[in-house]
């Protein structure tokens, strides 16, 4: 067999290329804005890579697609192949009937750092009713801003919010 791309004979083609053909056009593949590692959530970027995974093309962190290449025999299923890559101590907690001799206990593991975290209403920024300018106190703004400056003006002023509430 001939390698398209660089015509070397080999025993095995991938695509139509040589495996090193085939790899440097694999790693060449970009990764789309957003995506996310389909084993472990990584989000970073840099750190991903479009890989040939049961089919079709995933986006995957190089530490999951390393691991992957090593698993023997593959998963036919993606869950199967998080399940081969899950770390043993993250499944159960071993320190059940144990005394906790921390001097902070608290639990260990209230969510996993890299999948996304899910935003309560009250952790979204909250207006305050002062920061809230009306349009009509904006025209009144602008028409004080836009009067001719005297020389003895300054060019920065310090004023009382309009309509600031008593309290």
């Amino acid at each position: 067999m001939v390698c398209d791309i660089c015509n070397a004979r080999v025993k095995e083609l991938r695509r139509g290329r040589c495996w090193g053909c085939y790899t440097k056009w694999a790693e060449s593949r970009p990764v789309g804005l957003g995506a996310t590692c389909v084993m472990c959530g990584e989000r970073r970027r840099d750190n991903l890579r479009s890989v040939e995974l049961l089919g079709s093309w995933m986006p995957c962190c190089h530490t999951c697609a390393a691991r992957i290449v090593r698993l023997e025999p593959l998963p036919q299923t993606l869950a199967g192949i998080r399940r081969a890559l899950e770390r043993d101590r993250r499944r159960a907690s071993r320190r059940v009937g144990k005394p906790d001799t921390r001097v902070f206990p608290r639990e260990r593991r209230t969510s996993d750092r890299r999948r996304p975290r899910a935003h309560d209403a009250d952790d979204l920024l909250s207006i305050d009713d002062d920061m809230i300018l009306e349009i009509e106190e904006l025209e009144a703004l602008a028409g004080e801003m836009s009067r001719p400056a005297n020389d003895g003006d300054d060019l920065t002023r310090i004023r009382e919010l309009p309509f600031a509430a008593d309290g």
